[in-house]
């Protein structure tokens, strides 16, 4: 299998992706944020949507979709404005929903489906600014194109890194998730973390659409 990413490269990228994923972005806030207000299961569902939009990225760059991105201002600031409406969306949407989280702790409240929970999350994930960049100007950089293959071992590489993100990304889940019981004992205090959450989101959909490439 000549098209197979040599180990060397392989390690490094899986290092600088692992370095990438720890420090919390977009996708990670999302997930504790789905996680408080929803639970465990909601988490782990938002962590798939995650990482299924994440790979949708890395198709593209492997297709050549992320070359125009990463040499487009006017294509990298859409894609990152759209991902910041969004984020901005729903944290406007939870701080005005802040006082029905008791009842969706307690049951009571309309379910909020899995496949709506996978939408959010798929969404965030491919609307992401800082993997968009990652996957366009890193990735390629770990190819061999000496061994060919060029879009085979692009894809291989981006498993490599979705596989350390589901990981990475279900643990942050996970640990929110267990934190959830304690506000669950007070509706003051659902009310308090369904706000701050919101107006954190609010805050993350607005830094993303300040921050980025400025040529």
């Amino acid at each position: 299998m000549g098209f197979v990413v040599p180990a060397d490269r392989l390690l490094a990228f899986a290092l600088m992706s692992f370095l990438l994923i720890v420090v919390p972005g977009p996708s990670v806030l999302f997930v504790i944020g789905r996680a408080l207000a929803h639970g465990r299961r909601a988490a782990l569902t938002t962590v798939v949507g995650n990482t299924l939009g994440a790979y949708v990225l890395v198709v593209a760059v492997a297709l050549g979709v992320g070359t125009v991105v990463e040499r487009s201002v006017l294509a990298f600031t859409a894609l990152k404005l759209v991902g910041a409406a969004y984020l901005v969306y729903l944290g406007v949407k939870a701080v005005r929903q802040r006082r029905s989280l008791q009842a969706a702790f307690a049951g009571d409240g309309p379910a909020h489906g899995g496949l709506r929970t996978l939408w959010e999350g798929f969404a965030v994930g491919v609307a992401n600014p800082k993997t968009i960049v990652f996957f366009a100007a890193v990735l390629p950089q770990f190819v061999d194109r000496g061994q060919g293959h060029v879009v085979v071992q692009m894809l291989l590489l981006g498993l490599v890194f979705n596989l350390i993100a589901v990981a990475s990304d279900s643990v942050w889940g996970l640990g929110a998730a267990a934190a959830r019981s304690w506000f669950a004992r007070s509706p003051r205090r659902l009310a308090a973390v369904g706000g701050a959450g919101g107006l954190a989101m609010i805050g993350l959909g607005v830094t993303v659409a300040a921050t980025g490439r400025k040529d």
